[in-house]
């Protein structure tokens, strides 16, 4: 993947409004599927240009969302520690590190949560849980190990820093260097045991 090339693209989309206007839902994904094969903003703007005010942010964000997580998922592969599924409709696992297999999801701090970053960062498992149980539902809901990268930006616009690629690499670096599995962070719900983590990527 050029990550040159996709933060480029991605900061594009910087200028327009960050509306979802409601949830994410398998219906309108399925409305707006072209994003997959999208690969630069022009043409996903020709492509959403005919489509209404709702559908066109929508689509709007899953392309940018989903470019990230891309950029994401191949920052990680990048390092020998890491093994990348091969199995890209897998939605259980993104890669393994050291043995342990884990899907990622970035996300921006919740302000849902009611908590400050701080409280956050001295009590990791309770965002966590609150993570598990307020988002990726629908399809896109496991309860499988997970890694969230929270991302927090000085003037609360924390979706921007799903665009800056050298900011993220540097943070998913440094934590799969220092990665150990003894440091993960047990949650117990519905009868299953997850493993997970926080990588915070500040801004």
């Amino acid at each position: 993947m050029d990550l040159l090339r996709v933060e480029t693209e991605l900061k594009k989309r910087l200028i327009y409004p960050y509306k979802w206007g409601r949830k994410q839902s398998d219906d309108w994904d399925a409305k707006t599927s072209f994003i997959y094969s999208t690969y630069t903003f022009e043409k996903l703007l020709e492509k959403i240009a005919s489509l209404d005010e709702e559908v066109r942010n929508y689509a709007l964000n899953r392309w940018y969302n989903f470019w990230s997580a891309e950029a994401v998922e191949n920052l990680f592969s990048l390092h020998e520690k890491v093994t990348p599924n091969i199995n890209k409709f897998d939605k259980l696992i993104d890669f393994t590190i050291n043995k342990t297999c884990f899907d990622h999801k970035t996300t921006v701090f919740p302000i849902g949560f009611n908590q400050t970053v701080a409280y956050a960062k001295n009590n990791p498992a309770e965002l966590i849980q609150w993570l598990y149980l307020n988002q990726s539902q629908e399809s896109r809901k496991h309860l499988k190990n997970r890694l969230f990268i929270v991302l927090v930006e000085k003037n609360k616009e924390h979706w921007k820093l799903k665009a800056e690629i050298k900011l993220l690499k540097s943070e998913i670096d440094t934590y799969v260097e220092n990665f150990n599995s003894e440091n993960l962070i047990p949650i117990n719900l519905e009868n299953n045991t997850i493993l997970s983590d926080l990588i915070w990527v500040e801004n």
